[in-house]
């Protein structure tokens, strides 16, 4: 198992995903870009140990199917996480839809040598499989590839088999989910904490289940954060809403902790849709989001 830079020596290396290729909406697509060009960045670039590296697009090439073309991604994807963890870098990879957590994840196993730990913030399961899907989106499989199962072309981009220990990972938040998925994430083992559980058990008991869960993993974990996950009247720039969600204020407050937690290996916000944000308010809750990651990640203070 590879070892990490010191907490106080590490940059965070932003990375963005701008691809739309999975969703049903394709202007998540535009997000990272979006982002990169919003007030809420130029208002957090300050930060002496933050960096955009590069935007990665989906290959362009007209023979090319959809799900190649997602492939194509996520492999670059993994490839630039990988790196950026071999850098000493922090990796956070701001999508695009979340099909792009193929390339993320894949990208810290490959560094790490083995399944990792993830806790998978989100108003879906993401864990439909080709025969399952209902839409046939790829940003309702990414879930299930990661535990090995799914599209041969999506699979095994960092390490053979699974990317991600199932004993390991967390779904958190969800509230709309098809029946299908639900079955296949319980038969692997995996935890699933919905809204309903929350709501009776309360955010900060269920974070301290998740958090015992993912930080258990010996090769350390990850957290992905998708902005449905959120009430999207305090997030409405998402290309798939769903009424309720978690409280923005819920989700800022755990970040310190997850940061401030020696096993996480990077950090994933995806699906920002920037035609459907209202006076930047999801803009500025992503710029909100890194911000309560920077000083536990590098304690340097903007």
């Amino acid at each position: 198992m590879k070892t990490f830079a010191t907490r106080k020596s590490r940059r965070i290396r932003i990375t963005g995903a701008a691809s739309g290729l999975g969703a049903q909406d394709r202007a998540c697509a535009d997000g990272p870009v979006a982002f990169h060009h919003a007030q809420a960045w130029h208002e957090l670039q300050r930060h002496p140990r933050l960096d955009w590296g590069r935007t990665l697009f989906a290959p362009d090439d007209g023979g090319m199917s959809t799900v190649g073309r997602i492939a194509g991604l996520c492999r670059h994807l993994a490839d630039e996480v990988a790196e950026t963890l071999a850098a000493g870098e922090f990796p956070l990879v701001i999508g695009g839809d979340h099909s792009v957590a193929i390339g993320t994840w894949s990208g810290v196993a490959r560094f790490v040598g083995e399944p990792v730990g993830l806790l998978w913030i989100d108003a879906h399961l993401d864990s439909h499989t080709p025969e399952t899907s209902y839409s046939g989106a790829i940003h309702g499989m990414p879930l299930a590839c990661l535990l090995g199962r799914g599209d041969k072309r999506l699979l095994q981009l960092g390490l053979p088999g699974a990317q991600v220990s199932a004993a390991h990972v967390v779904v958190l938040g969800p509230r709309s989910y098809e029946p299908e998925e639900l079955v296949f994430l319980q038969e692997m083992g995996v935890r699933i904490i919905d809204s309903e559980e929350i709501d009776r058990r309360g955010f900060a008991a269920c974070l301290d289940e998740a958090v015992g869960l993912v930080g258990d993993a010996r090769g350390g974990f990850g957290v992905t954060i998708d902005l449905d996950a959120i009430d999207p009247m305090l997030a409405p720039g998402v290309g798939s809403p769903e009424p309720g969600g978690l409280l923005a204020a819920d989700v800022l407050a755990a970040l310190p902790r997850l940061a401030g937690h020696a096993g996480l290996r990077a950090l994933e916000i995806v699906e920002y849709n920037p035609d459907r944000d209202r006076h930047g308010a999801t803009a500025s809750l992503i710029s909100a989001l890194i911000a309560q990651v920077l000083g536990p990640l590098t304690g340097a203070q903007p």
